[in-house]
């Protein structure tokens, strides 16, 4: 049995008195006090005070072993009797027949209706004629239901079939589109004269191996229905409201950019709420706003029925740690217009693949969006703001839902404040608490004080370890080939991470307490000083994340305010001095934070372990979950877990929790731990079927091949698949990486691009048959300029699929003054290197592009080989033509596995 030492010996207190002192008549109770002079009647009530406070102390002893697993199980039973359901809870979807009796209400029984029609037409990819005709005359059909029902006294209603042409820099390519298409709607009311309007975006296209319901046709038929309450409602609002229904998202942002630099209404938008989706079905997280303009936050606040929103997630996003983007970038960069961004984040896991279909989503999921969508359009055309966008332009914001129950918003600098007023009170409130213990037990300050600063120091031990020991493991498992574990049974995060954060919790403090046994401070003293050890060092990060400006700080902020508040009422009730009686006020107050935390970090578990199927080949995507996992457990359960040391035998429930993490870890590694499953958890394989062909300076063809090349999604690699199907001769590109542009691949945007190096390619002894090949012709080559400084222009013309990239290298000696394309690639060096990529997205124009290169050599020798030109074809359509040998390679993969293919053709010159 662990010893506790009180501070005091089981029958006696030394106190220098000469007097004995009995207590209700009972001999055990004596206490010796030895004095060389009696004690004057004045201090003789504070004498009496110490004595009675170490009779009570010698009283409060630690509890029984066993309840210390009961302690534990209650805070796991808590989470699943109110986090879990309220994180998953939907509102009934509202129907057809109960229209009438809910007026101005969304009917999810519509947009379900409409949903269906749309998921049946298959894969919408920009370019293909389903996306370019059939959808866009289904939208203008609904649009025109719309009209029929709407208020014609109150509101007018204008529709425009957008089709533009463009380019923009996008990370490290030419994005170029020509002929996109959307369908745009403005609405407004006859009684106002604002010509500031509202956006609402969403896209109707998806990927190729992907029909898109969740991604994101399920925005797309919440703007119809928002659409027309709005032009049947008997309110008239303020501002116009343009509603964008985007026909190429997926190209990338081509529908965006094309809207917001061409089209006739976008210089009145001065609001956005875009709506997209990482997953299909379940609620929508509002994880991006403004930036700058927290009145938008507000507009949330009044409006949102059932908000999910927290600042956390934005700035994860914004720090590129999420493998996705969206439309708000487009619109916050070009515009620039301020906005709300909000996107379905349940099931990622079928997140652009063919399982993302009607079937998975919810009545309840479109009421939960719809209800979100509407009330904020409705809020938002209304608002004053509006007027004058930039006159409340006031910073950023710090927002937050309470499980989904109320939103909490203030500005940056309202944050500021508040974290470090509450972090610098908690230390304070800290420092009385060790004044009062000192004089309550007639010991010095300083005795307390280094008793603070050797737990302080356990404190940041504790810290290191809790986020330590998990990172830790995804370390392990990295180096055994055993990462995403957890990926379709994401319980197995509680083993391998959660539990080793709370032994690295509370396993300093733990051992140094029972090992190191005070004599001169009781136990329950120092067990709150262990709690105030925490509190400081959550105080100081809060205070060091707010300086560097990270808004997520409020986290450590409220974790602070709560164990205060429990301080502040201990102090006041003078539980504070009571045995452990404090504990029960810090465990009741600590219930609030806990049910947040575990709310908050099971989210963004929820939202970013699908993500690890597709973060790539260089990052070990354990260490992002083993983070999340570690620090949602230490603002969990920082003050919460010491409370161990509550019970006898504390050091045997750190052993029983690594014995829990043990057994996880042989689970882990059994088949449980394969991370895929067919069609609810599948392994993203992306692979192009190539023929390719190079050219030479002369003319002749120095190679051509054809092959599978794989753009791998995981840190799994092609392991997986080693043992299912034939990968006799894959290969890495390191060779080809060393002489060809991009490894001599066609790698389609710039996230393939950026991982070429990492690809690999699988030689085919069948050429690919390809449904077409882009043609590249070269129209022209002269020696422009003076003759102190030549220059030379090509001229080319370039015709192909719906999709095709250009590769250019200029040579040794040579430099590019001045190209068709956008000028700030050339502009730039420092940013924009060779070889140089610029991607063509088509929409309902087809037509050849035209273009042309000028350039100087440093010997003005234009007569050698001066540039390196690629070009690529993608057909990425559903409909484009497979070989036979193509169609076999993809039956014989595993049904775990799930192919996002296409033909491609790569041919590359020497001019």
């Amino acid at each position: 049995m662990e010893q506790h030492n009180e501070g005091f010996k089981e029958d006696t207190v030394s106190l220098h008195s000469e007097h004995s002192i009995k207590f209700n008549g009972n001999e055990k109770s004596t206490l010796q006090l030895v004095t060389e002079e009696p004690a004057d009647t004045e201090n003789g009530g504070h004498l009496e005070s110490i004595i009675g406070f170490r009779e009570k102390k010698k009283a409060a002893k630690p509890l029984p072993w066993y309840y210390a697993p009961v302690y534990l199980l209650f805070w796991v039973g808590l989470f699943f009797a109110v986090v879990y359901p309220l994180f998953n809870y939907l509102p009934t979807g509202v129907k057809l027949a109960e229209e009438s009796d809910l007026p101005a209400t969304f009917v999810a029984q519509r947009a379900e209706e409409v949903l269906l029609k749309i998921d049946l037409m298959g894969p919408k990819i920009a370019g293909d004629y389903v996306t370019e005709v059939t959808m866009v005359n289904f939208l203008l059909d609904e649009i025109e239901k719309v009209r029929r029902e709407m208020r014609s006294d109150l509101y007018e209603l204008e529709v425009d079939v957008q089709h533009s042409s463009g380019a923009f820099l996008h990370w490290q390519m030419i994005n170029m589109y020509q002929g996109i298409q959307n369908v745009v709607v403005k609405l407004s009311a006859k009684s106002s004269n604002s010509t500031n309007y509202l956006l609402v975006n969403s896209h109707y296209d998806s990927k190729p191996s992907s029909v898109g319901t969740g991604d994101a046709e399920l925005m797309i038929v919440v703007m119809l229905e928002t659409l027309r309450l709005m032009a049947t409602s008997g309110e008239p609002f303020l501002h116009p409201i343009v509603f964008l229904f985007n026909g190429a998202e997926e190209q990338p942002f081509h529908g965006s950019h094309s809207f917001i630099k061409n089209h006739r209404w976008s210089a009145n938008c001065k609001a956005l709420v875009n709506l997209d989706s990482a997953g299909s079905g379940g609620r929508e997280i509002l994880f991006q706003g403004g930036p700058n303009h927290p009145w938008l936050m507000r507009q949330y606040k009044n409006s949102a029925k059932h908000p999910f929103a927290t600042t956390m997630a934005e700035e994860i996003f914004q720090a590129d740690l999420i493998p996705s983007d969206t439309d708000f970038r487009i619109f916050r960069d070009f515009g620039p217009v301020p906005g709300l961004d909000m996107a379905g984040c349940y099931n990622g896991f079928v997140y652009h693949t063919k399982f993302d279909r009607f079937n998975i989503i919810s009545r309840g999921a479109l009421q939960n969006t719809g209800d979100n969508v509407f009330s904020l359009v409705r809020s938002i055309s209304n608002a004053e703001e509006m007027y004058d966008t930039e006159a409340h332009s006031e910073g950023h914001s710090v927002f937050f839902d309470y499980l989904g129950l109320f939103f909490v918003y203030y500005t940056e600098s309202t944050g500021v404040a508040l974290n470090i007023s509450f972090s610098l009170g908690a230390i304070l409130l800290v420092c009385l608490s060790l004044w009062r213990m000192a004089r309550m037990t007639d010991r010095s300050v300083g005795t307390y004080s280094r008793a603070f600063g050797m737990q302080f120091l356990l404190a940041i031990l504790g810290f290191l370890l809790a986020l330590g020991f998990p990172l830790l493991m995804s370390v392990f498992y990295d180096a055994g080939n055993r990462t995403m574990t957890y990926f379709s049974n994401s319980w197995l995060v509680i083993g391998l991470f959660i539990v080793p954060s709370v032994i690295g919790l509370v396993l300093p403090s733990t051992f140094y307490l029972s090992l190191r046994p005070s004599e001169k401070i009781p136990h329950a003293y120092r067990l709150q000083i262990v709690g105030h050890a925490y509190c400081v060092l959550m105080a100081v990060i809060c205070i060091l994340l707010t300086v560097v400006g990270i808004r997520t700080a409020y986290l450590f902020m409220m974790c602070v305010f709560f164990y205060v508040g429990a301080l502040i009422i201990n102090l006041a009730s003078r539980l504070h001095d009571k045995g452990y009686l404090w504990t029960w006020v810090l465990g009741a107050c600590q219930i609030l934070p806990y049910l947040y935390f575990t709310y908050l970090f099971h989210a963004l578990l929820a939202i970013t372990i699908p993500m690890t199927s597709r973060k790539g080949l260089e990052a070990n995507p354990d260490l992002l979950i083993s983070l999340q996992c570690a620090l949602g457990s230490i603002l969990a359960l920082v003050f919460l877990a010491p409370l161990l040391n509550l019970f006898r035998r504390p050091k045997s429930m750190v052993a029983g929790l690594a014995l829990v993490m043990f057994i996880f870890c042989m689970i882990s590694v059994s088949g449980v731990g394969f991370p895929y499953r067919a069609k609810t958890n599948v392994m993203r394989l992306h692979f192009l079927e190539v023929h390719r062909k190079f050219y030479e300076y002369d003319g002749s063809v120095s190679l051509e091949d054809s092959g599978y090349y794989f753009d791998l999604q995981d840190r799994r690699l092609e392991t997986p698949l080693l043992d299912k199907i034939n990968l006799t001769g894959l290969t890495r590109l390191d060779e080809e990486c060393k002489t060809e542009m991009k490894c001599g691949m066609p790698c389609f945007n710039h996230r393939w691009c950026a991982a070429v190096k990492d690809a690999r390619w699988l030689p085919r002894d069948v050429p690919v048959d390809l449904p077409g090949i882009p043609i590249l012709q070269l129209l022209n080559k002269t020696v422009i300029g003076t003759e102190s400084d030549p220059r030379f222009r090509f001229e080319f013309v370039v015709s192909g699929p719906p999709r095709l990239s250009l590769f250019i290298l200029p040579l040794d000696g040579v430099k590019f003054l001045k190209w068709s394309f956008l000028m700030g690639m050339l502009d730039n060096p420092s940013v924009y290197k060779p070889p140089y990529h610029i991607f063509f997205g088509y929409g309902s124009d087809n037509s050849p592009i035209k273009f042309y290169i000028e350039l100087t050599k440093d010997d003005h020798n234009y007569e050698v080989p001066l540039l390196k030109l690629g070009v690529s074809g993608h057909y990425m359509s559903h409909l484009s033509y497979r070989d036979p040998t193509t169609m076999k390679f993809i039956e014989s993969l595993p049904d775990f596995a799930h192919p996002m293919e296409w033909p491609s053709s790569y041919e590359r010159y020497i001019f």
